[in-house]
């Protein structure tokens, strides 16, 4: 379904690829416009499976979007204390970064790779010392590097579950955080944590939670549930934060509703409540 012709949103709104399942990068970025976003984030995969960045470079430029992120696994597999296992992840990061730069990308956002059989701790180190020369190919290129808060059932993905140990390791391995309301709302203290991580935040990501729901991908459109977000995105705004806010929507509700007019309505929403904490 084409999504229906909107108004130009809030500067600040970017969409993310996942929110139109398997619509590749282009088809992506035309729903984007269609919808009066800005911004948009695509997935590395998508990225790199094309033999010429020419188009998502022309569709970026056509409809005046910009390149808000890239979203990247580190490595499909678990961490590893062997440097002989990092150069894979290294060189495939490294093709990101330079893909990054040359779409203008503000920065990539990662899972960091499982937790294997390591305490966290040596897992942290492993990652810390494993993206070390891509944190230095990233900041010579312009393009921030971060990680996101998710859920432990990616426990074979990424190690960083809370926001707390998030910026915990965002500040070892020094590069950015993505804050995902959707799996940090609910955390203890997290007014404090929004200041702690803001010197670092390059991207808040969010939708909605309907209590009950058990399984995941479970997203709402934001408005539809429980998550306190005009709350949260006041925290947000008091933090300094001036980034973008993306919208990520998937699972069962989106489906249903059809994508386009999900994002739509989560546009709306969003962009009222941004326009009312407007600095």
């Amino acid at each position: 379904m084409t999504a229906p012709a909107h108004k130009a949103m809030h500067e600040r709104l970017s969409i993310h690829q996942i929110c139109f399942g398997q619509a590749g990068p282009v088809e992506f970025l035309q729903q984007c416009q269609a919808l009066g976003a800005r911004r948009a984030s695509l997935t590395s995969p998508s990225l790199l499976a094309q033999d010429d960045l020419g188009a998502v470079r022309d569709a970026l430029a056509d409809d005046d979007l910009q390149l808000q992120s890239i979203a990247h696994v580190f490595t499909p597999g678990p961490l590893s204390t062997r440097p002989a296992d990092w150069q894979r992840a290294r060189g495939s990061l490294d093709a990101v970064i330079d893909v990054a730069a040359d779409l203008g990308a503000d920065s990539i956002y990662m899972l960091t790779g499982g937790h294997g059989d390591l305490p966290w701790e040596a897992a942290a180190e492993s990652f810390s010392e494993a993206i070390a020369p891509c944190v230095d190919r990233a900041r010579a290129a312009g393009v921030g590097l971060a990680i996101e808060n998710a859920s432990a059932l990616y426990a074979d993905l990424h190690i960083a579950h809370s926001l707390a140990d998030t910026v915990t390791l965002a500040e070892m391995a020094d590069i950015g955080v993505c804050i995902e309301l959707f799996f940090c709302w609910a955390e203890a203290d997290l007014q404090a944590l929004f200041t702690r991580a803001m010197r670092r935040c390059r991207l808040v990501q969010l939708s909605d939670y309907v209590y009950g729901d058990r399984a995941l991908p479970a997203r709402a459109v934001p408005g539809d549930g429980a998550l306190p977000l005009a709350r949260l995105i006041a925290w947000l705004q008091a933090s300094g934060y001036r980034g973008a806010y993306e919208l990520e929507l998937l699972g069962p509700r989106i489906e249903a509703e059809g994508p386009a007019m999900a994002v739509a309505r989560a546009m709306a929403h969003v962009d009222e409540l941004l326009r009312r904490e407007q600095p």
